[in-house]
């Protein structure tokens, strides 16, 4: 056997005699004969024709985009569940917040009128310890002198 050709997948050897035939799809495959024994080995199928390549080779093209469609849909939908389903999260944290800062301006506003009462009642204790004794004071110490000064 002679080599002729180097194919990338596979040798071609020159076979003493060569059938072509043709499948249903009409493509084309080439049998040969060493020594008048047949090898099924040796069997190398012809290219297609030009026109039913160039429609072959667009047909898988669009399958294999179709198919990155496809699966670049399913990853966008699930980046879209993802993102949705982390948005609802945060909005259930983001409105926990929101409640917990309401209850917490209330209680400083309870405790900022609790403050102003609490202050009102001790300047209301000062006067009234004012008015009852240091005033009562000054008016016994005022009644002493002159008691004392009388003498």
């Amino acid at each position: 056997m002679e080599l002729i050709e180097k194919a990338p997948h596979a040798t071609i050897k020159r076979p003493t005699a060569i059938m072509i035939t043709k499948d249903q799809r009409g493509d084309r495959t080439m049998h040969g004969q060493i020594s008048g024994s047949k090898y099924d080995s040796d069997v190398v199928p012809f290219a297609r024709a030009e026109k039913n390549s160039g429609a072959d080779q667009l047909d898988k093209a669009g399958q294999t985009i179709l198919k990155l469609l496809h699966r670049a849909a399913g990853v966008a939908d699930e980046n879209s569940k993802h993102a949705l389903e982390t948005a609802q999260k945060l909005s259930h944290q983001l409105r926990a917040a929101e409640d917990r800062i309401a209850e917490l301006e209330a209680e400083v506003t309870a405790r900022r009128d609790r403050a102003e009462r609490s202050e009102q009642w001790l300047h209301r204790v000062y006067t009234e310890i004012e008015d009852r004794f240091l005033r009562q004071d000054d008016g016994g110490r005022s009644g002493q002198r002159a008691v004392g000064r009388s003498a």
